[in-house]
């Protein structure tokens, strides 16, 4: 059988940004029989995720993530149904998820590095098992818990970076939901500024790209900034930082600002602000969701409670096609996207 696969064709350099030139298209040919312990299936969604920008780089600077290799098929976040199984837990049927899914239209899979989903816990929407009721919504939701330590009616003042992406846009509405009384949240257009505040539920939101960062944080935060949620660092950090209480605290999701640069993750803070940092002695911890694997059914659960009821409103921008892999990756690097970034492969979900 002939399928249609994506492949790394260059690498964008460690300081380079990332084009959709950097991925091409190929036919290959998928083996008839499948062997014992794996299954056959249809890809429906892939994801594209900010710390993919580091595996295009030959040496991905960290030790829990593999660099994609020139010619190869590249992989991550994905979703599909079962076309044929040959594994003892696994049915002809089935929704399944892995992190490691490759960028290919079908694929012949082992079993036992997939896991079975349960379409009544999106309502049917199997993409937001890559987006708000997946790794994003658990990275945003843990994240919170572990580092953020808000407690109901506590009073605390959230800002968030990068509001408007797939861990912002659920980061902003959790912190009201553990406790937070006010989330501000940071993005780069008018139409995400709107978004936050009449759909998701921010107090307020500030576009970087037209207003005084510096200025409209302290209007919008006049008791100044206890939780951080940063997924971009760089200047916009800076300058939140810059307002935080003592004691306060920063999730360090992501620093997207930074990807397209040969830097340390996370990155070091300037000088200047590192002071700061220590001065008011607040909390800067790297944080990695794969660290806490054990809080992840419950966190899947919890979300998509909050999603059935309501309180949880999930955003996604779609494209369609394989072919528009590198264009939906592009994208999302320079924000294009609302909400989480998905690739639709596939729709047709009877067999």
């Amino acid at each position: 059988m002939i399928v249609q696969r994506v492949v790394l064709n260059s690498r964008p350099g460690k300081n380079g940004n990332p084009v959709a030139e950097n991925f091409r298209m190929e036919e290959v040919c998928l083996p008839d029989n499948i062997n014992e312990g794996q299954v056959q299936v249809r890809t429906l969604y892939l994801s594209v995720d900010p710390y993919m920008r580091c595996r295009m780089n030959e040496d991905t600077g960290t030790d829990y993530i593999t660099p994609w290799q020139l010619s190869q098929v590249v992989d991550g976040g994905g979703i599909g149904i079962i076309e044929e199984s040959k594994h003892t837990n696994l049915t002809k049927g089935d929704f399944v998820t892995s992190f490691y899914w490759p960028w290919q239209t079908k694929v012949i899979l082992d079993g036992n590095n997939l896991e079975k989903v349960d379409p009544q816990l999106v309502n049917g929407h199997l993409s937001y098992f890559l987006g708000a009721i997946g790794m994003p919504g658990l990275t945003s939701l843990i994240g919170i818990q572990e580092k953020g330590h808000i407690t109901a009616g506590s009073k605390k003042t959230m800002v968030v970076s990068g509001a408007a992406g797939a861990c912002g846009s659920v980061a902003g509405q959790i912190g009201h939901l553990l406790g937070c009384s006010r989330v501000v949240g940071i993005c780069g257009t008018h139409e995400k500024c709107i978004l936050l505040t009449s759909e998701l539920g921010f107090d307020a939101a500030i576009n970087y790209k037209k207003e005084n960062v510096a200025e409209q944080l302290r209007e919008s935060c006049p008791t100044g900034v206890d939780v951080y949620f940063d997924n971009v660092g760089g200047n916009i950090s800076d300058t939140v930082i810059s307002q935080m209480n003592e004691n306060s605290h920063i999730i360090l999701c992501g620093q997207i600002s930074q990807y397209n640069k040969d830097v340390p993750y996370p990155p070091p803070l300037s000088p200047a602000i590192e002071a700061i940092q220590k001065e008011r002695n607040i909390t800067r911890e790297r944080f990695l969701v794969l660290n806490y694997k054990d809080k992840f059914e419950p966190g899947i659960l919890q979300l998509s409670q909050w999603f059935k009821e309501g309180k949880l409103k999930i955003k996604e921008t779609v494209i369609n096609g394989l072919e528009n892999m590198g264009a939906a990756f592009q994208s999302m690097m320079t924000g294009g996207n609302i909400g989480k970034q998905i690739v639709c492969i596939s729709e047709e979900i009877s067999l």
